[in-house]
C-alpha cells in the first residue's frame, strides 16, 4: 500500500467520527494536542510519529500496522504474536540506536539485578 497522507488524514477523521469522539476527548485519552489532531486529519502532518499512531489506533481501535502503512512506514508481515512484549516496547518508543539498545539492554540488566537483590 502506497503512502498517501490524505488517505492518512481522511482514515484518522473517519475513524475518530464513527466513534462519536471530539478532538478535545481524544486529546484527554492520548495526550496528543487537538491541534496536533486537527493538522493530521487535515493531511498537513504527512508523516506522525510512530508513538502517535499507536496511541490513536489504541483510541480509534484500528490496527496500529494499518495506520503505519498509511502513514508510509514499512510495516512487517505478522509472524505470529503480536502482542509480543518486543512488538509492544518497539511500538512505544519506536526506532532506536544500535548504541542506544546496547544502553537499554544494560540498564534493563541493572534493574533486574535490584529487583533480585530486593532492593
Amino acid at each position: 500500500m502506497d503512502s498517501n497522507p490524505d488517505r492518512l488524514a481522511g482514515f484518522l477523521a473517519a475513524s475518530r467520527r464513527k466513534l462519536q469522539l471530539s478532538l478535545r476527548s481524544v486529546e484527554r485519552e492520548t495526550g496528543i494536542s487537538n491541534a496536533y489532531l486537527s493538522q493530521l486529519e487535515n493531511g498537513k502532518i504527512k508523516t506522525p510519529a510512530p508513538q502517535v499512531l499507536h496511541k490513536l489506533a489504541g483510541q480509534y481501535r484500528v490496527p496500529y500496522a494499518l495506520l503505519m502503512t498509511l502513514a508510509g512506514y514499512p510495516v512487517e508481515e505478522p509472524s505470529g504474536d503480536t502482542n509480543a512484549p518486543s512488538s509492544r516496547l518497539a511500538a512505544r518508543i519506536g526506532a532506536v540506536t544500535a548504541e542506544e539498545e546496547e544502553e537499554l539492554v544494560e540498564y534493563l540488566a541493572f534493574i533486574r539485578s535490584r529487583q533480585r537483590r530486593g532492593t
